[in-house]
């Protein structure tokens, strides 16, 4: 009796393993998939093409930028610039990270550290060596005021997340749970979470934490768009990679969207790959345009992050247009097939939903 039991159970025990192993792959890919991103955007922050400049039309107001260029390399962009009102333009257009008035007495450096406080401290190491030869100290100005809950300026990053985890968290249950019905329900029930989400996030940024204390109805709209586009993405790619999708949505609006948003180091700090992917990339678009919103009148570039958002929301339009297509050719199938794929869903549907969606919907909880 214990060698039958013994028998029948070996292949039972193997037929298991390589199934755990197999769904292990995902949580070892996001693994791998993390560590590459983040490492790969943060782990050494150095100044690329780091935009600057020296205030002043004197003759040594141009050779210390001249100077300081010439030290610098391509870690800094130096220009000169006549006066201290076109210094501050220059910031509040986003243009400029830093701006150095030379003073014998007192040198003042004019930064804006909602465009990005470690952009900003990188400018302010760079003209503390001058001010040290100089032997006296640099004077620091912020031409922007950080909300009373987000004096670093990384609470809008932190929205950000919320706002990603909520979609993408969400996707999984939408492909799974919600297969049975046609892709035009779907993405009704998506643009419903996304509101949810939008919400959510908008009122703990504002009345809850005071991330945001003004504009919050522009902060909303934004959410809205961006979680709009992410789920809808999700919901049309989860017509053809199924479980998969949990890993694709990770590698879009985990991997690369936190690390090129800007929300811990802008591109000026970055290598040209992370650098490059956030002057398109859909997280980029919202921080960003939140940034303009809140803290530069909604100038400094704010309708081309707006154009971002758009264009996410338009890929994610075609994605589910693309996956109603596919689906209705799916089901294109003969009479007779019919009552087959019918008893096969009946037959499945408990099991359907028992295993391969509570699969995928356990997945985006690893994911999260």
């Amino acid at each position: 009796m214990s060698t039958t039991r013994t028998t029948v159970a070996a292949p039972a025990v193997g037929h298991s393993l390589k199934h755990l192993a197999f769904h292990l792959l995902t949580p070892l890919l996001m693994c791998l998939g993390m560590a590459l991103a983040y490492q790969g955007a943060f782990h050494q922050p150095e100044p690329h093409h780091l935009k600057v400049a020296v205030v002043g039309v004197t003759p040594e107001a141009r050779a210390l930028a001249g100077a300081v260029q010439g030290r610098a390399g391509d870690a800094l962009d130096v220009t000169s610039l006549p006066d201290r009102a076109a210094a501050e333009q220059g910031l509040l257009d986003r243009d400029l990270v830093g701006a150095f008035l030379p003073d014998a007495s007192r040198p003042e450096l004019l930064v804006a550290k909602a465009n990005s406080d470690t952009s900003a401290m990188a400018a302010e190491k760079v003209f503390q060596r001058v001010t040290a030869q100089q032997g006296v100290p640099l004077a620091v100005t912020d031409l922007t005021t950080p909300s009373e809950g987000d004096p670093t300026g990384q609470g809008l990053f932190f929205l950000l997340v919320a706002l990603s985890i909520g979609s993408y968290g969400s996707v999984a249950v939408i492909g799974a749970a919600g297969a049975a019905l046609a892709t035009r329900f779907r993405v009704v029930v998506g643009l419903g979470v996304s509101l949810a989400v939008s919400v959510i996030g908008i009122l703990t940024a504002g009345p809850v934490f005071q991330v945001v204390d003004h504009d919050l109805a522009g902060v909303w709209a934004l959410g809205w768009l961006y979680s709009a586009g992410v789920i809808g993405i999700g919901i049309g790619l989860h017509t053809f990679l199924k479980r998969w999708t949990t890993l694709a949505m990770m590698v879009l609006f985990v991997m690369l969207n936190f690390t090129s948003s800007g929300g811990v180091y802008r591109p000026e700090l970055q290598n040209g790959f992370f650098g490059g992917l956030h002057s398109f990339w859909a997280g980029a678009g919202f921080l960003e345009g939140a940034r303009s919103l809140l803290y530069f009148d909604g100038g400094a570039g704010f309708g081309g992050h707006l154009l971002v958002l758009a264009v996410w929301l338009a890929a994610a339009g075609v994605l589910v247009v693309g996956a109603a297509l596919y689906e209705r050719r799916g089901r294109a199938v003969t009479p007779g097939a019919v009552g087959a794929v019918d008893a096969a869903r009946g037959a499945g549907s408990s099991r359907g939903e028992g295993s391969g969606a509570e699969e995928e919907m356990e997945e985006s909880a690893v994911a999260i």
